[in-house]
């Protein structure tokens, strides 16, 4: 423990109190006040002084004590709390000012003896907490007249909710939007709230969900936030903790019915909470905390504490606590903020409170209030006092050494986890209660309507209900077709027993004269008049097997951080990062300790369809070691980027350079005649491998078709027996599927597929491949024959055509990239940029950071959850954008050979920019920022082990001392002493293991890592194990059955991500992004529209968040400090101890209290 200073006092001479005690000053003297009539003093110590306080007594003893008396510092609260180690702590180290005594009032006197027989004190600290008589405490201030720490009226005020609120308020202090529903006990049904499906009013305000539900009695700690419907809906209910939980979510979704509340909107942090703990206006320390929204689940180190961490208050957070506790009155005190969208705005405040075992914060609190107590009560007593003085802290950082560089950014581009194969049926209806639905959402303002909520969902299944009773009277054989229509719209809508906002929409739009053509499901109907197109879009959900990957793969991304590698290969099982008090050797936890550190910059942003954003949550919930549902991480830590295109595309609006490509595509792919040279020249300019073999696979296009077609001709009726067999009747497919599902699926595809004219509809090949994918990797089980060759062969047709369709020259795939692309790209060039500005993010307090690689400093992370569109362009730009020379540069070469081999884009698939700072270098020059770039094809075909093109491994620049560096070829070498090789990244995560379902072991390890030697061939083998991606052989799991879930399903692992280069400078990154984004003028307009959406005052909303105007958008626009401190005021000559103030920035006197970052 440090020893704080004793407070100098008058030299060393006699102290007050018996002489045997003299030579300990030391000694902390706090003693238990007792009754008058009492003879004994209790001791609370035998080591303590036997001390009196009385006055008579002092002069009893005059002889030996000197002239001047003690001030009693007397301490009034309930035993709990008086005898709380941080009080214990705090106390002794006051009893060293060599004239103060602490007096602590007995709990029994508090409450059962009166007032005047409470112990005299000089200065009292006394505070409210459950069962304290406050009353009493008032009365006895009134009495005795102390000098009040903590004022006792404003107390009264600290346990309403709204009296806080209203205080804050008239103190200008920045609060969530709020509302207060006041309900009278006697009739709680009178009051002005109306309850919506996605909202609340109170008062008239409206809060869209998510919000949070306060109860007005602050000592009430069942606190609700809502989610919406959009996001899985239900609650979370946040409570005093119990042991390791401080919440728990809930499926109810809608409001307490008794009781007054407050409602306020929900404020996007990212994940932390950040307590405050003042000590006068002058001192605060902060530290911050894990939500106890997120997960509900407490962070304990070893000793079973919570896990928080000191960070540094901006000046205006210092104004803040400032303010916070003077308006209050109280000097000890404790109030709560939320940083987010670059604001700060405080939530809640507790009133006195002390931070619980930091010896630095004992040392500090002890020190103001001996000061405070020594300045406004020595004079009076004429007690010799100077205020103390102490060399200022100086923060250590060691320095950086070797050639190891320091992370800076990762930027990564990730398509969304497996999902259910995306459907949709279009069927035109007339009944008058289809357009009353259309009007009452406004259809007729635009023409069109997306309907998604649940309730609006309900009503077209309630017309279809109707309808098809109307229908099963009259036996038309003209309604025949639309009565299968209206079966499959009931089918799907009743699919899952619940709506979830996520899982289907519906879009109607007005035909003015009905439906133009006839395509193969519409049958021609002759009816004139207007009529409206229904468009039913199910499916493209994430899968179970989705999920996992994506929070496999966030696990497996911790390992490309600082400190993120274990140093032993053991250690790898440990249970759970709480384990080790400091994360120790846990992989990835360095990753975990920057980031509730706050030195992790992080956002995550998805594309407004659910399957990314869900991807995204299951990706975070990997990524930072979070335990339970996706609903509460997806709405705290997932940003909606859907502003104008960032990530979303809107698959309507296709470019022109598009739809000259795909009419290209089709002709092509018409012909009834094997490929001729021409045709290769024409498909496969670039003669990419994997375009020039699915070609050969192919031959005649034609004739493909044909052969598929007739495949999935075998396939529905194979179905349609099994259906028909009662044993089969109720099997269950993957993911709550039925048969007839199946079917339909299926059926449609054949209808679709082979049009009218006999001829074969190209753009359907996407959604063949991608339903028998589906089936044969989920639903194996069911043993339908000959999918196999129907995956062949739709696997080799779209393999041309899905990129083929992002352009087939060089010049079309850039044009149409850009199309794309370009807001992300600008948006990845101001990521890079602003990281070596280091701007006023959230950074750790330096005295904290000892022993952490310049602690100013933070990685900055930026994750990018998108769909397959994003995906091809933002490679198909760095493939052809010229941003290297691959005549020049071998390394380049060898990555767009690895490239051009790779067939397809699956679901995660990764694009990741890492930015590396080597400190040696000088700062202008340009070798001192470097950025690597890294790729990964995503998730493992069926059987894709045989011909999988072989890139060169994870190798990032900043392994250490490069000379040291073993072959990459063999595991052995890797495992030695690299600690900085990201030996887990170069393995894929093999996930073929037991499902999620059956795996709720803690998740916060990757369990799976077996020695086994590459060499040996695992074939036939259910391996728990990441492969050695080292070992070329590339070992083939054969899907062993029974390792199923759900029915029958495997999760395929994930490829390791490959380096494509790794020494190119920040500057040419940066002058190549340029260019790209220069040169497609027409995507311009429209970036510098996203841009500006981005950041302008318009700060980065959370996915859920309601827009709204804010000055600064925090760690996206960087907050220049201006150069003169931004507040300096001299407080007067006694203000604060040196280590007054909570930033490290202190006047040398300790006497000047600066802001400033």
């Amino acid at each position: 423990m440090s020893e704080p200073c004793d407070g100098p006092g008058p030299g060393p001479g006699p102290g007050a109190g018996d002489g045997q005690g003299r030579g300990q000053r030391d000694v902390p003297r706090f003693v238990l006040g007792c009754d008058d009539d009492e003879q004994g003093m209790c001791q609370m110590d035998a080591g303590m002084r036997n001390e009196m306080y009385r006055e008579e007594e002092m002069e009893d003893d005059d002889d030996e004590s000197p002239p001047e008396r003690q001030i009693v510092v007397g301490i009034c609260a309930m035993m709990k709390k008086s005898k709380s180690k941080p009080m214990t702590q705090i106390l002794e180290r006051l009893c060293k000012f060599d004239y103060i005594n602490v007096v602590i009032f007995p709990e029994e006197v508090i409450l059962e003896e009166p007032v005047e027989k409470w112990p005299l004190c000089d200065c009292l600290i006394s505070f409210h907490s459950k069962g304290f008589p406050l009353d009493k405490a008032v009365e006895y201030a009134k009495l005795r007249n102390p000098l009040l720490i903590n004022d006792l009226n404003m107390q009264y005020f600290i346990q309403d909710r709204r009296e806080v609120y209203r205080i804050l308020r008239e103190e200008g202090i920045d609060l969530p939007r709020y509302a207060v529903l006041n309900r009278d006990p006697d009739n709680p049904e009178e009051c002005n709230l109306v309850e919506g499906e996605d909202h609340v009013e109170v008062n008239g305000e409206v809060f869209p969900k998510p919000f949070v539900e306060k109860p007005v009695c602050a000592e009430d700690h069942n606190v609700y936030i809502y989610y919406p419907t959009s996001a899985g809906g239900g609650s979370q209910r946040l409570f005093r903790k119990i042991g390791s939980r401080s919440s728990v979510y809930s499926p109810e979704s809608s409001v307490r019915k008794t009781g007054s509340y407050i409602y306020e909107e929900f404020m996007p942090t990212d994940g932390t909470d950040v307590k405050v703990y003042t000590v006068g206006p002058d001192y605060a320390h902060a530290e911050a905390r894990k939500s106890p929204a997120l997960d509900g689940k407490v962070e304990r180190d070893s000793e079973g504490k919570e896990i928080r961490y000191p960070v540094m208050l901006t000046s205006m957070e210092k104004l803040v606590a400032r303010k916070v506790c003077l308006a209050f009155k109280q000097t000890v005190c404790g109030f709560d903020l939320l940083r987010a969208n670059g604001h700060s705005f405080v939530c809640d405040v507790n009133g006195f409170s002390f931070v619980k075992n930091s010896m630095k914060y004992y040392d500090d609190c002890a020190k103001v209030l001996g000061n405070m107590v020594m300045r406004e009560l020595a004079p009076q007593f004429h007690i010799p006092w100077s205020i103390p003085m102490e060399a200022e802290d100086i923060p250590i950082v060691p320095t950086t050494s070797g050639t190891m560089m320091e992370l800076r950014c990762v930027i990564a581009i990730i398509r969304h986890g497996d999902r259910t194969p995306k459907q949709k049926m279009k069927m035109e209806v007339r009944h008058p209660l289809f357009f009353e639905l259309f009007e009452k959402y406004g259809g007729y303002k635009s023409g069109k309507l997306k309907l998604k909520k649940p309730k609006q969902l309900q009503e077209v299944l309630d017309i279809a209900r109707l309808l098809l009773v109307e229908l099963g009277q009259h036996n038309d054989c003209e309604i025949e077709e639309k009565k299968s229509k209206l079966e499959q719209l009931k089918t799907v809508l009743e699919m899952y027993g619940h709506f979830s906002g996520i899982n289907r929409k519906v879009q109607l739009t007005y035909l003015r004269n009905g439906q133009p053509k006839a395509s193969s499901e519409e049958e021609d109907s002759k009816k004139d008049g207007p009529s409206l197109l229904l468009v039913l879009k199910w499916g493209g959900e994430l899968t179970p097997a989705g999920r996992v990957q994506a929070e496999e793969l966030g696990r497996a991304f911790r390992c490309m951080y600082p400190g993120g590698q274990a140093s032993n290969r053991r250690s790898l099982g440990c249970e759970s990062p709480i384990d080790f008090g400091d994360y120790a050797g846990f992989p990835g936890c360095g990753l975990l300790r920057l980031h509730s550190t706050y030195r992790h910059d992080l956002k995550i942003y998805a594309s407004d369809e659910g399957r990314v954003q869900m991807t995204a949550a299951a990706f975070a919930k990997g990524l930072l070691a979070l335990e339970g549902e996706l609903t509460p991480i997806l709405v705290q830590m997932v940003k909606s980027a859907n502003m104008n295109g960032l990530l979303d595309s809107d698959s309507d609006s296709l470019t022109d350079c598009q739809q000259k490509v795909k009419a290209r595509l089709h002709e092509i792919m018409q012909k009834d005649q094997e490929f001729t040279e021409v045709d290769y020249q024409k498909l496969a300019p670039t003669s990419s491998p994997s375009l020039v073999n699915s070609m050969k696979v192919i031959q005649n296009p034609v004739k493909t078709c044909d052969k598929v077609y007739a495949l999935i001709q075998s396939l529905t009726s194979q179905i349609r027996k099994r259906l028909e067999d009662p044993k089969s009747a109720d099997l269950q497919l993957y993911h709550s599927e039925t048969l007839e599902l199946m079917l339909q699926r299926w059926s449609k595809l054949e209808r679709d597929f082979r049009m009218k004219n006999g001829r074969y509809d190209i753009s359907k090949i996407p959604d063949i491949y991608d339903c028998i994918k589906y089936d044969s990797q989920h639903n194996a089980s069911v043993g339908l024959e000959d999918t196999l060759e129907l995956f062949r062969l739709s696997r080799a047709l779209a393999d041309i055509v899905i990129p083929q369709e992002y352009g087939i020259s060089k010049a079309e795939k850039l044009d149409i990239a850009q199309a794309y692309c370009v807001p992300l790209m600008k948006k990845i060039q101001l990521d890079l940029q602003r990281t070596h500005e280091d701007e006023a993010v959230n950074k750790l307090h330096p005295l904290y950071s000892r022993g952490v690689m310049s602690p100013g400093r933070h990685v900055r992370t930026r994750l990018y959850f998108t769909s397959e569109s994003h995906v091809h362009s933002l490679l198909s730009i760095f493939r052809y954008g010229g941003l290297l020379d691959e005549k020049k540069d071998w390394q380049w070469k060898q990555a767009m050979d690895y490239l051009s081999a790779v067939t397809e884009l699956n679901y995660m698939t990764q694009i990741v920019i890492m930015l590396y700072e080597d400190n040696d270098k000088e700062p202008s020059s340009e070798e001192r920022f470097h950025v690597e770039l890294h790729f990964s094809p995503g998730v493992k075909g069926c059987e894709d082990e045989e011909n999988v093109p072989l890139g060169f491994g994870f190798r990032p620049a900043s392994s250490e001392n490069q000379d040291k560096k073993p072959n990459q070829g063999s595991l052995e070498d890797l495992s030695q002493d690299q600690p900085d090789q990201a030996l887990l990244i170069s393995e894929p995560i093999n996930i073929q293991r037991r499902s999620p379902m059956i795996r709720n072991r803690k998740t916060g390890s990757m369990e799976v890592l077996s020695e086994t030697s590459p060499t040996q061939s695992s074939k036939g083998s259910t391996s728990h194990r990441l492969f050695p991606s080292c070992s070329r052989q590339s070992p083939e799991i054969k899907p062993a059955s029974g390792l199923g879930f759900e029915g029958c399903s495997m999760v395929p692992s994930i490829f390791p991500l490959e380096t494509l280069h790794n020494s190119l400078s920040l500057k040419q990154v940066d002058e190549f992004l340029n260019t790209v984004c220069e040169s497609s003028s027409e995507a311009h307009a429209k970036t510098m529209k996203v841009l500006s959406s981005l950041f302008d005052s318009q700060s980065q909303t959370s996915l859920y968040s309601p827009q709204q105007p804010l000055s600064s958008s925090g760690s996206e626009t960087s907050l220049r400090p201006p150069s003169q401190p931004l507040w300096h005021g001299s407080v007067p000559s006694s203000a604060v101890s040196s280590a007054g103030p909570s930033s490290p920035v202190t006047e040398s006197s300790g006497l000047n209290f600066s802001f400033s970052e």
